[in-house]
């Protein structure tokens, strides 16, 4: 099975993050998995961080992902 990545777009391109889905996950699953993980850290902590949300990614076997922003498409 090929490699699975979720991009966490953002306007400020600086906020931009990439993480890789775990192999037991397929796309559409692993969107509302994050959707309510994120939910549970908002829920939990208004003045939440990338730090906060990327931890409990993390203990649910996403990977957070250095990359490079290539230049624009348009």
């Amino acid at each position: 099975m090929s490699e699975m990545f979720m991009i966490f777009p953002a306007k400020d391109p600086a906020a931009i993050r990439l993480v890789r889905i775990p192999d037991d996950f397929e796309a559409h699953e692993s969107y509302r998995y994050v959707t309510a993980l994120i939910a549970d850290v908002e829920e939990e902590s208004p003045d939440h961080t990338w730090a906060d949300i990327e931890t409990i990614l993390e203990d649910h076997g996403f990977e957070s992902l250095e990359y490079v922003l290539g230049p624009a498409l348009d």
